[in-house]
């Protein structure tokens, strides 16, 4: 039985790299993975600009002690006309962003100067340099604004939007093909008969999978039989990069994707250790991968965010799969050791101290959903250890393991 990081590299290693690209508009390219570098063309700002609203001056006008008063010879405002050479004993009124006049190295905010008509009186010392933001201050052309491999967020659009690049070289989006399988799950909406239950997570996972970027084909559920169960992936590895099961990845007899999927491909890793989430499945049908996972809800999400993104970010090409954690106090006990790596559903709380820690869901079983609507990640915590209130633990997001 393969360890938790054991099995991330295992699936890292195995994971194809999708070659094709396209280009596309910077303003649809949120979540995507850039495939080529994107470098500045231009200076950004273009030219010199005030950092504040005020009066543009030569520092060496202005005096070390006491105030120096200067006549006011024009108004630049942000996207005006770059004004004229400012002479000795001159001030330009200036306006934030707005280009700053050849000669001018410093402004003096308008909140310390008196104005009385064509002149300013201006408080000193004042230094070169003073509130002027300088050509090329936040990006000198040729540097690269976005690296190929870069996970592309709303703060990465508008850099490459600020030098002018309107469009983007990204990784195609991979087809995820998802199947759901159990006799006894329904579609919301459905009546319920004797012993059935909803089948969340197909939800769970298309959410997952667009958040991603993916484009999913939902195959829906199929029965438990190994005729359905063969017929359902071939079907979805003719379709998708990636192939997605939930349930029947057991030994049970009712379990068939183990067997539909030696049948037909390659079965390549099964079991890992970890809880929720030990019987975890990668194996491959033609050139599609597939990934089974566990049916219990909690043990699918949770398989997901340490597997199956990785996974699936490793194929675009992204630099960074799997996120740090973070340690915090633990605000709980956990008393019994355990001879899997078990990740609990956590919450981060404020203690009266000020310190972070985390505190867990009183049901950590994989059949409680709703543990993980309540949390906001999961903590770690180690085969064979105990954990009593103030101990170190690893925290993991969930804004950063599944988004």
């Amino acid at each position: 039985m393969l360890s938790v990081e054991e099995a991330r590299a295992y699936l890292l290693d195995r994971a194809r790299s999708i070659g094709e690209s396209e280009r596309i508009p910077v303003e649809d390219a949120l979540g995507r993975v850039a495939s080529a570098d994107v470098t500045a063309p231009i200076d950004v700002p273009g030219h010199a600009n005030s950092a504040m609203d005020g009066y543009a001056v030569r520092a060496a006008d202005i005096a070390r002690d006491g105030e120096t008063t200067l006549r006011v010879t024009q108004r630049i405002a942000a996207g005006g006309e770059i004004g004229s050479a400012l002479a000795a004993g001159e001030a330009a009124r200036i306006f934030t962003g707005a280009p700053v006049p050849e000669g001018a190295d410093a402004i003096a905010i308008q909140e310390d100067c008196r104005r009385d008509g064509a002149s300013v009186t201006v408080p000193g010392p004042l230094a070169p340099g003073t509130f002027v933001r300088p050509r090329g201050n936040d990006i000198r052309a040729g540097a690269v604004v976005l690296a190929a491999g870069a996970r592309i967020r709303a703060q990465e659009m508008g850099v490459v939007a600020s030098v002018g690049v309107d469009r983007v070289e990204v990784r195609r989006r991979p087809r995820v093909a998802i199947v759901s399988s159990g006799d006894e799950l329904r579609r919301p909406g459905e009546p319920l008969g004797p012993g059935q239950i909803y089948n969340s997570n197909r939800f769970t996972l298309l959410g997952l999978l667009r958040r991603l970027g993916c484009e999913v084909v939902d195959l829906g559920l199929v029965a438990d039989t190994f005729e359905a169960t063969r017929d359902a992936l071939l079907d979805g590895a003719a379709r998708a990069d990636v192939l997605i099961t939930t349930g029947g990845v057991s030994v049970g007899e009712e379990d068939h994707v183990r067997r539909a999927l030696e049948a037909i491909g390659t079965l390549d890793m099964w079991k890992v250790r970890v809880k929720p989430g030990k019987p975890i499945v990668y194996g491959r049908v033609g050139a599609c991968d597939l990934l089974g996972l566990p049916g219990n809800p909690v043990s699918a999400l949770v398989t997901f965010g340490l597997f199956v993104r990785p996974f699936i970010l490793r194929r675009l090409g992204a630099a960074s799969v799997f996120p740090p954690p973070v340690r915090v106090a633990a605000r709980f006990a956990w008393p019994k050791p355990g001879g899997r790596r078990e990740f609990a559903r956590a919450r981060l709380v404020a203690a009266e101290d000020g310190e972070t820690g985390a505190e867990i869901h009183a049901r950590q079983g994989s059949d409680v959903l709703s543990a993980a609507a309540w949390a906001t990640g999961l903590v770690e915590i180690a085969e064979g250890t105990t954990v009593v209130p103030g101990d170190r633990v690893r925290y993991y997001s969930f804004a950063e393991l599944l988004d």
